[in-house]
């Protein structure tokens, strides 16, 4: 454990104590962290050395917090107790980064007009806006619903901004942009991107993505106040408000702390790399990150609308409901419940488990020769149950307390809606966890009535054949364009690969075609009879 006791009276002290960060330990150097940033603020030194000592912390915090965060990130909720430990830390660090310089605020007071004191209380305003942005981003990458008050503090960190003309005041940050000075305006359009772009429907992936992104094109977007009453814009961020930017109908009066933000130039700049990458030029020459050029296009396009502040289409009108719907997770039970049989493999043999050969072994003189093994698990596969909160013809909104199995954002389920006896397939479009801990999802229907087959890849002759895998079969719907396809666990796809699939009776083989879709742990293809 680090000592609880510490006192940073000057400049050497503290870069001596960051230089002794045990970075290989991450989990150590979180708790070194934390005890060096409440020593900073119970007992601060002067606000220069204050301020040069929080700049020096913000790259070793960065890689600490960042290596904590990969306990939880991409894992299913209800989080473990531990990885429910490293988020709380993970936030409490962000939080001590942003009350650290607000501190430092104070006491730079009083304020002066010379250049070189606006370029401070810029850089410190922009370092309030940054952590209590990664205080919102982390609750997205948890896919936590981000607590009350956070927004009104990021909101006034904004405000205070502009009324202290610094807003577009250059300021460097070479966590985010070390090509490029940055601004506060910049800082604060950053989180609001984020947030607009349907967090919890990302994965972790895309959302540092998208993250990069709005930092690099944030300047391209501009706040101005709404002064015009015939020409009411469709979305606004109001200062004073708990709240992030929201729809103007939403908003009884509109006053002087509201803000429209002109996102023209930004659609530009995503149209123009949209077509640049069409025309094959590499994300990485861009600027964009590593990711493959097919998979930046589909994101792009996914932020184009939310990003220009234009409505996005619903395909299927929406109805509020009232009902409980039962939720299967995992193949096993998946299988079970669509098929209405547990699993058996369909071998020539019986293939013993170690627990069948072991009961069989210690109580042969109780076995007949020549008869099997009367033993067979017992099948006790639950489901739990949902409160339907509204749905559509091709989805459900769902929410459940905290009991219940735990649900992997993008993972396959079968559903047995409220108001039907057949379960379908259904994958988890977006998940997120309340303030009081139950958890709220969307799932999105797969198309057409499953059927429960099993599948493996056929033997090449002379060769034993793979074991036989659950896998669920859908129907083409031609009214909606959509073609016959397999649901397998992920692993067994092969691109033009052979598939041999048992459907209730005689084997068959298929060819694969294409994906249509992936998940956490399936894949949706194509395919074609042999």
């Amino acid at each position: 454990m680090v000592s609880q006791t510490l006192t940073i009276p000057n400049l050497r002290a503290g870069s001596d104590y960051l230089c002794e960060l045990s970075l290989g330990n991450p989990m150590l150097a979180e708790e070194q962290m934390a005890v060096f940033l409440d020593a900073l603020t119970a007992s601060p030194p002067e606000p220069d050395t204050l301020l040069t000592l929080l700049e020096e912390a913000r790259v070793p915090l960065a890689f600490i917090e960042e290596e904590m965060a990969k306990r939880y990130h991409n894992k299913p909720l209800v989080l473990s107790d531990e990885e429910e430990n490293c988020f709380r830390r993970v936030l409490a660090a962000w939080e001590r980064m942003s009350t650290a310089y607000a501190l430092c605020a104070r006491l730079l007071a009083p304020f002066s007009e010379s250049p070189q004191f606006a370029a401070k209380v810029a850089t410190i305003l922009h370092r309030c806006l940054y952590y209590t942005g990664m205080v919102v981003l982390e609750h997205f990458r948890a896919r936590r619903e981000v607590p009350a008050s956070v927004w009104h503090d990021l909101n006034s960190y904004y405000e205070t901004a502009e009324q202290l003309s610094v807003t577009f005041t250059p300021v460097n940050d070479s966590l985010e942009t070390p090509l490029q000075a940055t601004h506060c305006a910049a800082a604060y359009v950053t989180v609001l991107l984020i947030e607009v772009a349907n967090p919890y429907s990302k994965s972790v992936r895309n959302l540092n993505l998208i993250r990069r992104w709005a930092g690099m094109w944030a300047p391209l977007v501009s706040l101005h106040p709404v002064d015009d009453e015939y020409e009411v814009p469709p979305y606004v961020v109001e200062l004073k408000k708990d709240a992030p930017i929201h729809p103007t109908s939403s908003t009884d009066y509109l006053g002087p702390d509201a803000r429209r933000l002109d996102t023209s130039r930004l659609g530009l700049q995503v149209s123009h790399t949209l077509s640049q990458l069409h025309q094959r030029m590499s994300p990485s020459q861009l600027g964009l990150g590593e990711e493959t050029a097919g998979h930046m296009i589909v994101l792009l396009e996914h932020l184009s609308r939310p990003w220009t502040q234009t409505a996005s289409r619903r395909k299927f009108q929406r109805f509020a409901s009232k009902g409980t719907a039962r939720v299967a997770a995992g193949f096993e039970a998946i299988y079970f419940f669509l098929g209405g049989i547990d699993f058996v493999q369909a071998d020539s043999a019986r293939t013993y488990s170690r627990g069948e050969f072991d009961e069989l072994f210690a109580f042969r003189d109780r076995a007949t020769p020549g008869q099997s093994l009367g033993h067979r698990p017992e099948v006790n596969f639950t489901t739990d149950q949902w409160h339907v909160i509204d749905h559509s013809a091709n989805g459900f909104r769902l929410a459940r307390g905290l009991a219940g199995q735990r649900l992997a954002y993008s993972q396959l389920l079968a559903i047995c809606p409220h108001d039907g006896e057949r379960f379908l397939l259904a994958q988890v479009s977006w998940l997120m966890q309340e303030a009081d801990g139950g958890l709220v999802a969307g799932l999105a229907i797969q198309p057409g009535m499953p059927e429960a087959v099993r599948a493996r890849r056929p033997a090449a002759k002379g060769a034993q054949g793979d074991r036989y895998q659950r896998a669920f079969l859908l129907p083409g719907v031609p009214a909606i364009h959509q073609e016959a396809s397999i649901v397998m666990p992920k692993g067994l796809y092969q691109a033009s690969g052979t598939l041999e699939l048992i459907d209730g009776g005689k084997p068959f083989l298929v060819r694969m075609n294409h994906v249509k879709q992936r998940g956490v742990d399936f894949d949706r293809i194509t395919y074609e009879a042999i």
